[in-house]
């Protein structure tokens, strides 16, 4: 049992050091708040490879070490302040939608349904989140905040959806024996 449970906070761990090094494949946009970053792709290969809770905790120990001040946010940056301005939706919609991918692709895992639970909590539930939290904290309205803060990642997300499935698919059958 105690074997078990250090295997699941390593894993847990480990999910939460890959979210971290993502943030810092970040490109600024001159045109957005909103960088460009591999943390979606982390996002989503967290919930297909772990359970919810797991997926939770993975996401939950990356947001909290950025909160205390350790630089793990996109482009380095750190603190609550991060989570509060324009991109903090898409932090918390990060958390969010860890959860429901991992639940949506459920326990008869297929790429089918890795592929719906990814495009719905890796994206759907990212923006839903995402774009409202950022037109608050910029005063921009709901759809111009949806042309600065989604338009852009749209292509780019449906990219990392399709090679976060195809990776998980792989990871998931040399993975088995651990997870």
């Amino acid at each position: 049992m105690r074997q078990s449970n250090t295997k699941k906070l390593v894993i847990i761990a480990l999910f939460a050091a890959i979210i971290c090094v993502s943030s810092y494949i970040s490109i600024p946009l001159p045109f957005s708040p909103v960088p460009l970053t591999l943390q979606t792709f982390a996002i989503m290969l967290a919930g297909l490879i772990l359970l919810p809770l797991e997926a939770a905790a993975s996401v939950g120990v990356f947001l909290l070490i950025g909160i205390i001040g350790v630089p793990v946010f996109s482009g380095g940056s750190a603190g609550i302040g991060v989570v509060l301005g324009p991109t903090g939706g898409y932090l918390v919609g990060f958390l969010v939608g860890a959860i429901v991918i991992s639940l949506l692709k459920g326990e008869k895992v297929s790429f089918m349904r890795m592929l719906i639970a990814t495009t719905v909590g890796g994206v759907v539930v990212v923006y839903a989140i995402g774009v409202p939290w950022l037109a608050n904290a910029t005063g921009m309205d709901l759809g111009k905040a949806f042309t600065v803060g989604a338009v852009p990642f749209l292509i780019g997300d449906a990219i990392k959806v399709f090679v976060a499935v195809s990776a998980a698919t792989t990871l998931r059958k040399q993975l088995k024996h651990i997870l």
